[in-house]
């Protein structure tokens, strides 16, 4: 177990915590969120690397894969690649689309924290055209606040829970995956209450 922390507190780990954060921009299962949580704790019980390097190289990685999926759909659109045809996925693009012509802002920094819904609305706002300045700036305050979110999340956690510092470790991973599952519940919950009270447009 000091063995693990050692190498996720080394500079190996920061590099191993952006390569899985940029990779779970495309891909949901790349437990980019894990990564920086986990490292969050390490640098509270460790105190390396340090928390504000760990937020920054977060926040980095974050903006470049979720800018890379907005250009993705903006160069092949949302019906170009098999994988994109899927029943599921397409249902998810058409949910981002209406969400982002409701109020890009909002959708935009909400989905940040919802993994599904990040690529959903990174690729559907490069498809629909939303225009870069209005996209890019959102994206970066929003890659930062996620950064912070998670990495402060790890660190306070650990610094609350005593014995081995990997227990804390584990343990703040435990409550951030706990915190993403109610945020994912939430606004799930609010986005089906407002299709329900939408007005039904006539024939």
């Amino acid at each position: 177990m000091p063995q693990i922390l050692d190498l996720l507190a080394g500079p190996w780990g920061l590099s191993l915590m952006v390569l899985l954060v940029f990779a779970d921009a495309f891909l949901v299962v790349v437990p980019g969120e894990i990564a920086v949580t986990a490292l969050g704790a390490v640098s509270a019980v460790s105190g390396t690397p340090p928390l504000w390097s760990v937020i920054v190289c977060a926040a980095i990685a974050a903006f470049a894969g979720d800018a890379c999926c907005f250009w993705l759909g903006r160069t092949v659109g949302s019906a170009e690649r098999r994988w994109m045809r899927h029943r599921r996925i397409r249902a998810a693009l058409e949910w981002a689309r209406v969400r982002l012509q409701a109020g890009t802002a909002t959708v935009v920094f909400t989905a940040r924290f919802i993994p599904f819904a990040r690529l959903a609305v990174n690729v559907a706002a490069g498809a629909t055209g939303v225009r870069a300045l209005r996209f890019l700036p959102v994206v970066a305050i929003a890659a930062v606040a996620w950064g912070s979110y998670q990495a402060v999340v790890g660190a306070v956690v650990a610094r609350l829970i005593p014995g081995e510092p990997i227990i804390g470790v584990v343990v703040s991973i435990a409550v951030a995956l706990a915190l993403g599952a109610i945020a994912d519940v939430a606004v799930t919950a609010v986005s089906r209450r407002r299709e329900r009270s939408a007005p039904v447009s006539g024939p």
